[in-house]
Order: structure tokens, then C-alpha cells, then sequence
């Protein structure tokens, strides 16, 4: 599949409290729903290694990351009630992560520029 070129890929880890994975899971359902209305979303999926959850995603641009920050908003407080974002990537072109930054400053992302690719 080729993607387009401004795309932006956001790579949030989440541990999970002790006693709330099932929690956790049951709460992804909504997640996959609410992304489904995105038209510019290219994957959006989640894996499991024991407590620790990490969402695998990607966008056609920063606005497209802005609309989904948004769109899951409410849902994503409620899994920071069961969970701690341990770590958060974001990783694109540099005029679209410089479009990020300020928006996303609060989460202390880690920002990985594209140098290079297909």
C-alpha cells in the first residue's frame, strides 16, 4: 500500500494498573468506533504484552491527528483513570510534527523526524 507523504504515525504505550486489563480491554471497542468516522486515518490498532497496551496508528497529516486527538478525547480520560501513558512517539515529517508540537506539548511527546524512506 503507498501511503501519502505527510503521514504522521503516533506510538502511545500505555501500563495498565494492577487488576484493570480487563477494564482496559473492554474499553477499546469504543476506541475502534470512534476512529472508524476518521476518513483520514490509515491504521488504527492496539497489541497487548502482559500490563503494558500499545496503539498502533497513523494519519494523513497533522490535521488528521488533531481531529483524532479530539475525536477520542473523552474515552482516552477515562483509560488514564486505569492506566499511565508510559511513553508517547510521534513520528512524520518535520513541517507536519512542527504543526504538532505545541498541541501535543502537554503528553511530552517523543518527536522522530522523518529523514529518509520509499
Amino acid at each position: 500500500m503507498k501511503y501519502p507523504s505527510n503521514v504522521v504515525s503516533i506510538h502511545p504505550y500505555f501500563k495498565v494498573h494492577p487488576g484493570k486489563l480487563d477494564a482496559f480491554k473492554d474499553a477499546l471497542p469504543a476506541f475502534i468506533e470512534k476512529v472508524r468516522s476518521e476518513p483520514d486515518n490509515l491504521f488504527y490498532e492496539f497489541t497487548i504484552n502482559g500490563d503494558e497496551v500499545f496503539c498502533r496508528e497513523a494519519y494523513a497529516g497533522a490535521s488528521a491527528v488533531l481531529t483524532h486527538l479530539g475525536n477520542v478525547s473523552a474515552p482516552l480520560a477515562e483509560l488514564f483513570k486505569i492506566s499511565t501513558l508510559t511513553r508517547l512517539e510521534v513520528h512524520g515529517p518535520a513541517a507536519e510534527l512542527d504543526q504538532l508540537r505545541a498541541p501535543m506539548a502537554p503528553m511530552n511527546p517523543a518527536w522522530f523526524i522523518l529523514e529518509m524512506g520509499k
